[in-house]
């Protein structure tokens, strides 16, 4: 697969300065980046670095003691995980989150809680108005299992699916919210060769057919030359690089961070 090579001119989110701390440990510190509106842009960096903690900032789940993050024009310091997936905002986990007795549609439909209108009268009821959206909704499901090629799965309970077919429903899920900005921790982690060719696959055929921004913590760094626009390198919590795959493979600081040199 060939470096991509693209250029962009909108940022979409900024991080600004953000230091996170719990209790004496410094999980973050002064740490700034920006996301281009449509590119693939990678966090790497060794266990520990900080990786997930920056993702947890940036749709809500920690609060930083310092610095600011700028969404689509809008400064804020502090955002709920709700809120930031309202405004476009969507995330997979290092850890895969799903409902393991529902079937692999049902996990999906959670993904369009937030774009039903109706009240919880009606979806009770499912008549009326709430029967009239879920079907227009379930629409949207199935051009997402068909999308990720899973038409196969679509009833199985997915606790009954292997690791990969899991993470590729978690992936449905967060698509099926529409996010602009899609935020995925380690979404090939403790995948076979076959299992993250296909991965790659979705994550840039979801950036290129749909148009979403994506962010991704990726510790496979084939993956990350083949697939990122922009890569930042985290290590003990700080930055120690950025810039387009080529150059950050070849910076001294990031290859020493990834062999255990310290200075």
């Amino acid at each position: 697969m060939a470096q991509r090579s693209r250029l962009f001119n909108e940022v979409l989110l900024a991080v600004e300065n953000i230091s996170l701390s719990f209790g004496g440990v410094k999980a973050l510190s002064d740490i700034s980046f920006d996301i281009m509106k449509g590119e693939i842009r990678a966090i790497i960096g060794p266990n520990g670095a900080g990786k997930s903690s920056m993702l947890n900032c940036i749709n809500g789940f920690y609060h930083p003691q310092q610095g600011a993050i700028t969404y689509k024009g809008v400064k804020r310091s502090r955002m709920k995980p709700h809120a930031a997936a309202e405004q476009g905002i969507a995330r997979t986990f290092q850890n895969i989150a799903l409902f393991r007795g529902m079937s692999t549609l049902d996990n999906i439909m959670t993904g369009r809680n937030l774009r039903m209108k109706t009240g919880l009268f009606w979806q009770a009821l499912r008549a009326g108005p709430a029967a009239r959206e879920e079907i227009e909704h379930r629409k949207a499901v199935e051009k997402i299992i068909d999308f990720l090629e899973i038409q196969h799965i679509r009833k199985v309970p997915v606790g009954q699916l292997p690791y990969g077919l899991q993470k590729r429903v978690e992936l449905g899920r967060a698509l099926a919210a529409e996010p602009e900005l899609l935020l995925l921790d380690e979404p090939m982690a403790g995948m076979n060769l076959e299992e993250k060719q296909d991965m790659c696959r979705f994550v840039l055929d979801v950036n290129d057919e749909f148009g979403t921004t994506i962010c991704l913590i990726e510790h496979d760094m084939g993956v990350v030359m083949d697939i990122s626009d922009r890569v930042v390198v985290l290590d003990y919590g700080k930055k120690i690089g950025d810039g387009v795959p080529e150059a950050v493979k070849s910076d001294r600081a990031v290859i020493d961070a990834y062999l255990g040199v310290s200075h």
